[in-house]
């Protein structure tokens, strides 16, 4: 049985051939907008759980998997920036600063049965001078990340420490990943 992964990140798909999970891709989308008042794990978890179960809905089967990022800072979630002045801000709002970095997965099984796992890092970031910042966004590594970075990427050169999951700051926690599909005895094959 093939995992399907509602979601059209480059990432994910690579996360999962690294470990092994044969998958297929659909097409979803989802309002994510921020609700008033709703805390960062909270909105993570309900877009995850969201994204997995349009996927069940536009796959017809499952088991399915969806997964969304966010980057906290002083309790703020810093989406995907707008434009390339919204990204220059996100940017120096995270330079020489510790955040946090919550991504939630969520798998919907064949019986239609949801269940979700959060992974949260915590990402320092080394002072950053305000060419850099331009130089980076001039990559157009940072147009679509949620905090208007790409740890996998050039900003790796930002990162002085990571505490959590590497995997889960690109898009995906594998161990999370891993827990859900071998709850629902779909664990990855040697």
């Amino acid at each position: 049985m093939s995992l399907v992964l509602a979601s059209q990140s480059p990432r994910r798909r690579e996360l999962l051939d690294q470990v092994g999970v044969a998958h297929r891709v659909v097409t979803v989308k989802v309002d994510e907008s921020l609700h008033p008042g709703e805390v960062p794990a909270v909105y993570a978890e309900r877009l995850a759980r969201a994204k997995a179960v349009a996927g069940f809905a536009e796959a017809g089967d499952g088991p399915v998997l969806g997964a969304d990022t966010v980057v906290v800072l002083d309790g703020e979630v810093l989406g995907k920036p707008v434009s390339r002045d919204d990204a220059l801000a996100m940017l120096a709002r995270l330079s020489g600063r510790t955040h946090e970095v919550l991504t939630a997965v969520a798998l919907v099984t064949v019986d239609g049965a949801v269940a979700c796992r959060l992974s949260v890092s915590r990402v320092t970031f080394r002072a950053l001078d305000t060419e850099e910042m331009a130089a980076y966004w001039a990559t157009g590594e940072s147009a679509d990340k949620a905090g208007a970075y790409a740890i996998q990427g050039r900003a790796a050169l930002f990162v002085t420490r990571l505490e959590g999951s590497y995997s889960g700051v690109m898009g995906l926690p594998l161990f999370e990943t891993g827990d859900l599909l071998h709850s629902a005895g779909l664990a990855p094959g040697w």
